[in-house]
């Protein structure tokens, strides 16, 4: 019981702190007012007549200042000069009013934001009481719930710097062995059997490696043949072709990619080079055996003139998009 009289003595001095505040900014805003008024009259020209002329245009008032301004004959340097000094008066007035427009407006605004504050105050002061009691009461506080993550939710789809880096690393390194491995392949030495078609066989082989293109084979095996054949001797490579299994095979195209992709000829597969006699089963024909025809080195020239005669006759170029479900060996 003893302490209700010393809240209420604490409450009436806060309340007199308050007030005296607010005696104090009210005369904090007079001051501020007064010196506003001294500086506006420290700063005020003399630009007579021009308030009162509010009702007329611009070119108006000048007009009348220099009637004032002009009695008598003046000269024309004396008429610019007292048009350059109305015009300066004129900015200057300007000027002024813009800069009182923006003071009433601070001056408004403080205003505004005082008496938000002070019924603010106010309302504070009517709550006292009864944030005294509440204050009094034993409250046990509330313990804050610790968020913690799962460690079995699944979080592969968000971004993540150091995993997506190792990705491009791995790729990097898939994307070297790769290569590396196709350059491996690409040195292997295979024995390639062929044979020189001058309209009937005659049959060699040559060792080379899988990365060679037809025409660098070609080329091998003209200068393989050209002692044997002497129509060999003034040709190039670029006058020769390669058929296998019924396909001219293009000069740019390596050994290693008819290889690797398994491409499949008319008469049989382009990734052996190997021959045997039987190239199919007989009952079934659409088995594929490993066994393949030599391929046939051919002059261009040759192949031009009988090229609608058998076996010519079923040449066509390789086209790669082009499949063979089955094979054969006589007709289309």
């Amino acid at each position: 019981m003893s302490q209700t009289p010393q809240l209420g003595a604490a409450k009436g001095n806060e309340i007199n702190r308050i007030l005296e505040l607010q005696r104090k900014r009210e005369d904090e805003v007079k001051k501020l007012e007064e010196t506003k008024k001294k500086i506006q009259e420290q700063n005020r020209v003399d630009v007579t007549g021009f308030n009162t002329k509010f009702g007329t245009s611009k070119g108006d008032v000048i007009q009348d200042e220099l009637g004032k301004v002009t009695v008598g004959l003046v000269t024309l340097e004396q008429l610019k000069k007292h048009k350059e000094e109305l015009a300066k008066k004129e900015q200057i007035l300007e000027h002024l009013q813009r800069k009182e427009e923006i003071e009433n407006e601070k001056l408004k605004r403080e205003a505004d934001r005082k008496n938000r504050k002070s019924k603010l105050t106010k309302s504070t002061l009517s709550f006292g009481d009864e944030a005294e009691e509440l204050e009094e009461e034993d409250v046990e506080p509330v313990a804050k719930k610790k968020v913690v993550k799962n460690p079995t939710v699944d979080t592969s789809f968000l971004p993540d710097k150091d995993r997506e880096l190792r990705e491009i690393e791995e790729r990097r390194k898939l994307t070297q062995e790769w290569h590396e491995e196709q350059e491996r392949k690409k040195a292997e030495v295979i024995e390639v059997t062929y044979s020189y078609w001058d309209g009937s066989g005659h049959r060699r082989a040559l060792k080379c490696t899988k990365g060679m293109t037809v025409g660098q084979f070609l080329e091998m095996a003209r200068k393989n043949l050209q002692d044997e054949f002497r129509e060999l001797r003034g040709t190039s490579c670029d006058n020769l072709i390669y058929v296998k299994e019924d396909l001219i095979i293009p000069h740019d195209m390596t050994f290693h990619v008819l290889i690797e992709t398994k491409a499949r000829g008319k008469s049989g597969p382009l990734f052996h080079f190997d021959v045997h006699e039987d190239v199919r089963t007989v009952n079934d024909a659409r088995i594929e055996k490993d066994e393949s025809h030599a391929g046939k080195v051919v002059e261009r020239h040759w192949y031009e003139r009988n090229k609608h005669i058998f076996p010519a006759s079923r040449w066509e170029p390789f086209d790669p998009e082009k499949k063979w479900e089955k094979y054969t060996i006589h007709g289309d």
